[in-house]
């Protein structure tokens, strides 16, 4: 299909639309306006963890006091249970999902093949809903925790007081530049940071271990009173299962880890069908960050609990959202106290970072697909933007208050990890793999459980969430909508009996007549010839004009956008049938004709019969079911492709 010809685009516009769909690959060119995707090299593992990682071990500037507050005394307790949870839980779950999914659609791509028609999309869109909860929100709520510990630092509270709303969105906009400005640069930030962070973070472990052991009395003083509240080790671990929702913040990074792994660098030799050494280095990422994080959670929370006292916790406390820089500024001075604030404030500013490149990376493999976003979509900086502009939103929304967006953004991590576990239990069920079934779907118990605990307590999450997941769907068909006319086919394949076809044809005028192929395996000589002495009568042309019927079953009709291919049959012995196979009716009979335009260079004549009924009606069982008024639409989709009228193929209706 020939492309129209169009005006240059602007150096602004060509900037935009750089490098369509470069945050991940292995969709191929997705319509017949798309652009090549660029060759992408990847980063080394240990890098892209650390993209990851700005969201994962960020977590630790507040996981700890959240720990204290849902817990008290227990505490440590509680948080052995969340790693446990942790790796014997969600990292073996997130491995397999890395294994089954290897290019970043992780579970919703599983989720999705098990489901079709419009049921799997409205299904992958309220998934999508969730995850762009749970991205965004970490976009936001880091801001907003970044920009709290800016404000509460000694050295600036008298004059940042007040201003925490401004400071939170300058520090959106500022990650949305490093994207617009490009991923690399979003990489090489994230490595300087989660290097830095993690270093302070083990000095500050070290000091507190240090006054731990050369003031004995803070274990024994703790190990009394745990005994005292709670009696015995089996109340403790009851205590801690019933407010391990509460913890459940600290699992997060997961979705994001798998989200990213596209940009893992893999063997030299990984295709996109097989990129093994892509899956083996994305399981040692997600491995090395789960045991990481899991040292890092262990020992800051039995730090935090033995040398903080428990008001310091509370509203208003010195350690509330802030447990270990409340010990590093105690036990390693405030010059020291500052340089570990300005880390966790850079960490959480651009722990955004992983969840923009996740979202850069899920939303684009699924709506444009979908027909559900216009083409550019596929594009970064337009993304970026769009994504940025909605941040600001919820941003303004919450007030910028770290603890009112909570419950949303365990909701939305909750829910993904949920699926991610059903999807991989499902997925080792159907390989026969017993074992590995009965311990996903035990897995997936636990996490369910936590999440409609974590729904009942915090409703207010799967409110957002629904917000999302309504406003996806709604602009989603909206933009369906918009692009019902497209041509909506990425390229034709015709057999060679098509062909033969075709080249015969070229030698006069082409004439095609449109079919229904319901039961066309039983329809006998008579219903073809009465078919074409109809359209002879209705068209007024001499009985010696040959033609060959088109027949499009529909397969799909939610699927928007595919390869066509045409099959050549002959029947009864004499007539020329080319069978195709689309999720449209009017959208494959104009790719057909425009195909056929430019490989012979002849201009094609269809023809068709009106159908009965409501025009709207019609229109609705196009929109949904591919079918439909097709005379009239094929015409619009021919015109929507071929702007100039005299070399567009002519449609013709009796």
């Amino acid at each position: 299909m020939t492309a129209t010809e169009h005006p240059a685009p602007s150096r602004l516009r060509s900037w935009m639309l750089e490098g369509l769909s470069d945050m991940g690959k292995g969709q191929g060119v997705a319509g017949p306006h798309a652009t090549p995707e660029p060759p992408h090299r990847g980063q080394a593992w240990y890098r892209v963890m650390c993209l990851t990682g700005v969201d994962y071990f960020s977590t630790l500037g507040y996981q700890p006091g959240i720990a204290a507050l849902a817990a008290g005394l227990l505490s440590p307790v509680a948080t052995v249970v969340l790693v446990v949870v942790t790796l014997a839980g969600a990292l073996p779950v997130y491995r397999r999902v890395a294994e089954e999914s290897p290019h970043g659609e992780g579970s919703i791509a599983m989720l999705e093949r098990l489901l079709t028609f419009w049921k799997g999309k409205l299904f992958v869109l309220t998934l999508l809903g969730f995850a762009a909860t749970d991205f965004l929100i970490t976009i936001t709520l880091s801001a907003a925790d970044a920009s709290t510990h800016l404000v509460e630092n000694p050295h600036l509270t008298d004059a940042l007081q007040g201003r925490r709303m401004l400071i939170t969105l300058l520090l959106v906009a500022l990650l949305g530049a490093v994207f617009l400005k490009g991923f690399l640069e979003a990489i090489g930030v994230a490595v300087a940071l989660v290097a830095t962070y993690l270093v302070l973070n083990a000095v500050v472990v070290a000091a507190g271990f240090w006054h731990v052991v050369t003031a004995g009395h803070v274990v024994t003083d703790w190990s009394h009173a745990l005994t005292a509240e709670h009696g015995n080790v089996f109340a403790m671990v009851g205590v801690s299962l019933l407010v391990f929702p509460k913890l459940a913040l600290g699992l997060s990074g997961f979705e994001t880890g798998v989200a990213v792994m596209p940009h893992v660098k893999g063997d030299p030799g990984d295709t996109e069908d097989h990129p093994a050494g892509r899956i083996r280095d994305t399981k040692k990422l997600l491995t090395t960050a789960a045991l990481i994080m899991s040292v890092f959670l262990i020992v800051t929370s039995f730090l935090t609990t033995v040398l903080i006292p428990e008001k310091e916790f509370e509203s208003g406390g010195q350690a509330n959202g802030r447990a270990l820089a409340y010990l590093a500024h105690e036990y390693l001075g405030n010059t020291f106290g500052t340089v570990y604030d300005v880390s966790t404030i850079a960490i959480l500013w651009f722990a955004g970072a992983s969840a923009m490149a996740g979202l850069l990376n899920l939303m684009p493999r699924y709506l444009p697909r979908y027909g559900m976003a216009p083409h550019w979509a596929r594009a970064v900086r337009p993304m970026v933007l769009v994504f940025t502009l909605i941040a600001f939103l919820v941003t303004w929304v919450f007030d910028a208050d770290v603890d009112a967006q909570g419950g949303a953004y365990a909701t939305g991590v909750l829910v993904l990890m949920s699926s991610a576990a059903i999807a991989v239990t499902i997925a080792a069920r159907r390989a026969g793999q017993r074992g590995w079934t009965v311990a996903f779907g035990v897995v997936s118990a636990v996490l369910l459980y936590v999440t409609v605990v974590n729904v009942i307590e915090r409703p207010d999450g799967v409110k957002i969430g629904a917000c999302f997941i309504a406003g996806i769907i709604a602009v989603s068909l909206l933009s369906r909508l918009a692009r019902a006319f497209e041509l909506r086919v990425t390229d034709v394949t015709l057999d060679p009996l098509a062909d033969r076809f075709v080249r015969d044809m070229a030698s006069r005028k082409m004439r095609f007549i449109a079919n229904e192929p319901d039961r066309r395996d039983r329809r006998d000589r008579a219903e073809y010839r009465d078919k074409v002495e109809q359209i002879r009568e209705d068209n007024d042309l001499p009985a010696h004009e040959d033609f060959v019927f088109a027949e499009v079953t529909v397969t799909d009709p939610s699927e928007f956008e595919g390869r066509l291919v045409v099959r050549g049959e002959v029947l009864h012995g004499r007539y020329r049938v080319l069978v195709l196979e689309s999720s449209s009716i009017p959208n494959a009979l104009a790719a057909l004709l425009l195909h056929v335009r430019d490989t012979t260079g002849c201009t094609p004549h269809i023809y068709f019969e009106w159908t009965e009924g409501s025009p709207f009606t019609n229109f609705l069982r196009f929109f949904l079911f591919g079918q439909g008024e097709v005379a009239p639409v094929t015409r619009e989709v021919l015109r929507e492709a071929e702007p100039d009228p005299a070399r567009r193929p002519r449609v013709h209706t009796g």
